[in-house]
């Protein structure tokens, strides 16, 4: 008996891809290369309406437009193309509609890309180059059209090459300034100076070439005056001759060239910090710090705050500091200054007997401040909470066009910048309370013979202690004969507060030249790395 084949085709095999080409769904997309040309709203505009319109011919289903803003094509890394790409495999999209091909893509990248979405069922269509890409000859010309997109940015990227290695071999910076430097470019004349960043840098190249001190230490260093810098940053900056009025690119092919910019450290300095000149056929030596001047650069004028210098009068061998500020002539001997600041050293000295009772209190108080750290870390996750729904809601505004790229901007920008900062703070309070077991007994084994410590450590080890005590230096009052100190460290303070308090000398905390009330206010403790 003869049978109907139509009685098998519910047995057939059909071809998914096939199936998704003869859909009628499509997605749009625009862009243009520069924020310039975005703000030229015709092309856009034009672009748009020209890829509405043939949908329209064609009686496609336009299930989302993306793009419309600038984004450069020399990398598929791009937000709106990459979202348009997921939308498109998700939803069974069977056509990208562009206006020209370029819109898509300019890079080698495109051929790979267009045959990973062929074989998925989605065809890219141009507007203005109707190719049929499903047939052999129609995936040859658009892959024609893709490699000219790349030649052009080739040809492109070769001029601005050209121009920029022209702009480097003439001493200008062709990109951002690097960290400790300000630039402001105005009518074509670039300017590059040394901002408050940069002056903190100059001195952490003199501890790398004059103290000898390693990058961790410096770190810490710079981190006592509020500078946070990692440890492969900081070595990046010590290797960039950017910092020595020097120009490194790479185009220009392993040379070194005169920048115009200001130097923030002399070239025989950045050789120094980077081992270079220290046994070379010039015969430079290393000046050593002198032992009798460990106040140098630590205490500071307290009329006009400039650091105090040191010298020598050989005839009578006699140390002296002074101010070289003109005009204001502060010149104090060195014995006199050294008396003032045992005496202030004194005032954070506690009795060794009292140590038990101190480290019960203070364990307790760092017990407390734990817990405390726990609640604030909490509140800190429901703020990070609150800030990724408000993300998730912008995007989404985006997507559906309730609010205009403007203000996704605008808002976006805020909340992840919002973000940011409570991560940072999250994570310093962490890092601090981390290594208080540490600090407290550091601090209670230097505690009870801080003079001693002081006078009988080196140049090095004597400035190390008097920034962990005194992280911004101290200012000498002329008119008092006294010292002023801005800021103590904490735990010493802390130390300091409850001795006096043991010892019912209350009187003489009041009468101190340290200022007791952040320990009275509660202040968090901000522990500096330990050991001299």
């Amino acid at each position: 008996m003869k049978t109907s084949l139509d009685l098998f085709d519910q047995f057939a095999k059909h071809n998914a891809v096939t199936a998704r080409i003869s859909g009628q769904n499509a997605v749009i997309y625009t862009r243009v290369s520069t924020k310039e040309q975005a703000d030229n709203n015709l092309s856009l505009e034009t672009q748009l309406k020209a890829c509405e319109l043939y949908a329209s011919r064609h009686d496609y289903t336009v299930l989302e437009c993306f793009g419309g803003t600038y984004e450069s094509a020399k990398t598929d890394e791009r937000n709106q193309f990459k979202n348009m790409i997921a939308f498109a495999r998700r939803n069974k999209v069977s056509y990208i509609i562009v206006y020209s091909l370029e819109r898509f893509s300019r890079n080698d990248n495109a051929i790979w890309l267009a045959r990973q979405l062929r074989e998925t069922g989605i065809q890219i269509i141009s507007v203005t180059q109707p190719i049929d890409t499903t047939n052999p000859s129609g995936v040859f010309q658009q892959n024609i059209l893709f490699l000219f997109g790349q030649y052009d940015n080739d040809l492109r990227r070769q001029k601005c090459m050209a121009g920029t290695k022209e702009k480097l071999l003439q001493g200008y910076w062709v990109t951002k300034a690097p960290l400790g430097y300000d630039q402001i470019t105005k009518s074509r004349e670039q300017k590059i100076y040394v901002n408050e960043k940069g002056k903190l840098l100059r001195k952490a190249f003199y501890w790398k070439a004059e103290e000898g001190l390693s990058t961790q230490q410096i770190i810490e260093r710079l981190k006592a005056h509020k500078m946070i810098i990692y440890p492969q940053r900081m070595s990046e900056i010590f290797r960039n001759p950017f910092y020595c009025g020097l120009l490194s690119h790479k185009v220009l092919d392993g040379k070194v060239v005169e920048g115009k910019h200001e130097p923030l450290v002399s070239r025989e300095l950045f050789l120094k910090a980077n081992g270079i000149l220290q046994k070379n056929h010039q015969k430079y030596h290393h000046k050593k710090e002198n032992n009798e001047l460990p106040l140098k650069r630590f205490v500071k004028c307290g009329d006009c705050g400039t650091s105090f210098a040191g010298y020598v009068v050989k005839k009578k061998n006699l140390y002296y500091y002074k101010c070289n500020r003109k005009g204001c002539k502060c010149n104090k001997s060195a014995k006199e200054l050294h008396k003032l600041f045992s005496e202030l050293l004194q005032e954070l000295t506690i009795e060794e007997k009292y140590i038990p009772v101190l480290r019960e209190q203070l364990e307790s108080t760092f017990h407390e401040l734990t817990e405390s750290t726990a609640d604030t870390n909490r509140a800190f996750e429901k703020q990070l909470n609150e800030l990724d729904e408000k993300i998730e809601l912008t995007e989404e505004g985006l997507i559906l066009r309730e609010i205009t790229r403007d203000l996704y901007e605008k808002y976006i920008l805020k909340y992840k910048t919002e973000k940011k900062k409570i991560i940072e703070k999250m994570e310093e309070s962490s890092a601090s309370l981390s290594n208080l077991p540490e600090y407290l007994e550091f601090a209670l084994s230097v505690a009870p013979k801080l003079n001693t410590v002081w006078e009988l450590a080196d140049f090095s080890a004597k400035e190390k202690l008097q920034y962990i005590l005194f992280s911004k230096g101290i200012s000498y009052d002329r008119e008092k004969g006294a010292y002023r100190t801005d800021k103590v460290h904490s735990m010493f303070l802390l130390i300091s507060y409850l001795s006096g308090i043991i010892q019912n000398e209350k009187s003489g905390i009041n009468n101190s030249s340290i200022d007791y009330s952040a320990v009275v206010a509660g202040e968090g403790l901000e522990p500096t790395t330990p050991g001299l």
